[in-house]
């Protein structure tokens, strides 16, 4: 953590200085009372009462109140600039590594979680540093100042605090070591509802539909309850420690008052004296309940921070390459003997892979529910890393490239049109960020949007709902259609991304993209013949491995499992013609 602490440390050590400003400022204040109230009323030596040296002692202690009211003022400020820009710094590092996490590793974590550590986590870590900056230097500032003091008016005073001030201790270490873990298991729980938030609301219409909205509340309730109960669990450990810490309090103070008299009857203590020792102890025991809030806080923090480093200290699956090509890629993709497999999954998704894509080729994918299409595709823009054998774009590991260059050379649609709330325009525009507005509706065009866009109340500025939810889904993949299309890339994957698009569109999709793009290397993912129909090269997957490949009309004559395929969806008579 040092590499995010010292860039703010100055206004963390300003901090801690005005906060033993602060703490020396009321230090100070019961030494003043006991001459007030010895000199001043009692008028010790001459028995009269002093009544200018009670206004000019007054005013002091109004003015060093001011003062160190002023150096906590300023305490304040300057700890929650460095707790603050600790926390920033730290929510930017975390969000930098997640988003150099690999496909895999985000699933083994899942979204939930990750938005819990990147929020609740470093709010945390951030309450932490805040309260290492200010409440431990003035509980540690405060009782170690009120005990000296209390040396300082009687021995006897300062030897009793002395003495019980390790228990005190004890029995918070104690209470520390039992809270500890269940911040970790607290945080954990929180994790849960996290996730069950994002699955049910952004499956809220499935979840409607199929009326079980019982069933899901029910499951929130049950994860509700486990943190309620961790959560009464710490809170009434903590409703004990405050008893035991008053009444540890209590005997101190009932100890000094006992010694304090029999010192002014046997004229070795003052009534002033007895007095500031009761306000030192009162000061003592506000520290020691800060000291519980400040361990409270520690525990949580500590928990937090442990996540966190959890995240900072992941070895990232994906090593960055550094190549990077002097010129643009003519876009040859080698599947050399690939196998791969998902984390967690013994069997091989994919098994042996040998296949070569041709610059400006028109490959499609073709192949049952299961049989590795995706994941075939996947691989090229390094989702997720091969298992075995390699992958090479233009004769170059694809694990050697500079990730930015590689992806920035293959323009992917998703099988999920993924939207952003913003406008249309700005959709399109995320694929190229410098594309002009001719540029955008260029793209839209080929992609079979525009028409529909220009119908949209505000055109290309029509803003887009949460998930795309105003659009329908042929128009939601229309418009990642053409995200993909404005990239210009050397290499385009289509991922069952037209799936949602009448026949017709997708025929007229297909045609303006040959036109407009025809020296690219195309990888058509999908299930329907009719959009495989057309490609230079069908290639058929089963079981994770190349059944067979070829063009249309060979595959229909050679192959058994592409003329089952072609049965399925357009019938017996149509294979015999």
């Amino acid at each position: 953590m040092w590499k995010f602490v010292r860039k703010y440390l100055h206004y963390a050590v300003i901090g801690a200085l005005l906060m033993v400003g602060e703490v020396f400022m009321d230090l100070l204040q019961p030494g003043i009372m006991r001459i007030i109230v010895d000199d001043g009323v009692l008028g010790s030596g001459s028995g009269d009462s002093n009544l200018r040296l009670i206004i000019n002692y007054g005013i002091l202690m109004i003015l060093i109140a001011l003062f160190g009211g002023l150096c906590g003022s300023l305490n304040t400020v300057f700890v929650n600039m460095a707790a603050h820009g600790i926390g920033n710094e730290l929510r930017k590092a975390c969000y930098r590594t997640v988003m150099g996490y690999s496909f895999s590793r985000m699933d083994r974590s899942g979204a939930g979680t990750l938005i819990n550590r990147l929020t609740g986590d470093i709010t945390q870590v951030q309450s932490f540093f805040a309260m290492l900056s200010r409440g431990l230097v003035r509980t540690s500032f405060m009782t170690a100042g009120s005990i000296f003091f209390m040396f300082m008016l009687d021995p006897a005073f300062g030897i009793t605090v002395l003495v019980a001030f390790p228990v005190i201790v004890g029995v918070l270490g104690w209470f520390l070591m039992k809270l500890t873990p269940r911040y970790l298991i607290l945080q954990s729980q929180i994790d849960r509802i996290n996730t069950l938030l994002q699955e049910d609301l952004s499956g809220i219409r499935i979840i409607k539909a199929c009326v079980r909205e019982l069933y899901v509340m029910a499951k929130f309730g049950e994860a509700n309850a486990a943190a309620v109960a961790t959560q009464i669990f710490i809170m009434t450990v903590f409703a004990f420690i405050n008893p035991v810490i008053n009444l540890l309090t209590a005997v101190l103070i009932s100890l000094v008052i006992l010694l304090g008299s029999s010192g002014v009857d046997t004229g070795t203590a003052s009534t002033g004296a007895v007095m500031a020792g009761i306000t030192y102890l009162t000061q003592l025991l506000h520290s020691l309940m800060m000291m519980i809030m400040l361990f409270q806080g520690i525990s949580r923090g500590r928990a937090s921070l442990s996540r966190i480093s959890e995240i900072m200290k992941e070895d990232l699956s994906l090593k960055n390459g550094s190549f990077v090509p002097e010129k643009p890629l003519k876009g040859k993709i080698e599947f050399q003997n690939v196998s791969f497999s998902y984390p967690g999954d013994e069997s091989d998704t994919l098994k042996g892979i040998d296949l070569t894509v041709e610059p400006g080729e028109t490959v499609a994918v073709i192949g049952s529910t299961g049989s590795g299409k995706s994941t075939l595709t996947g691989l090229i823009d390094r989702f997720y890393d091969v298992n075995g054998g390699r992958i090479l774009i233009d004769g170059v590991d694809v694990k050697d490239y500079d990730l930015s260059t590689l992806r920035n050379s293959i323009s992917y649609t998703l099988q999920k049109s993924e939207l952003f709330s913003m406008s249309i325009a700005d959709n399109i525009r995320w694929g190229r960020p410098d594309a002009d507005d001719s540029e955008v509706r260029s793209a839209a065009s080929v992609a079979q949007a525009d028409s529909f866009i220009s119908e949209q109340p505000e055109g290309y500025d029509t803003l887009v709902a949460e998930d795309g939810r105003s659009l329908s889904g042929g128009q939601r993949q229309r418009i990642a259609i053409a995200r993909s299309v404005i990239r210009n890339a050397p290499i385009m994957i289509f991922d069952d991304s037209t799936s949602a698009l009448d026949l017709t569109t997708e025929g007229r999709f297909f045609r303006a993209l040959r036109n407009c793009r025809p020296d690219c290397t195309k990888i058509i993912v999908a299930q329907r013949i009719s959009t495989v129909a057309g490609a230079d090269r069908i290639i058929i997957l089963d079981h994770g491995r190349v059944a067979a490949q070829g063009k249309h009309d060979q595959l229909l004559e050679n192959c058994e499992l592409y003329r089952e395929l072609y049965r399925s969806q357009i019938g017996d008579e149509a294979v015999l013609s």
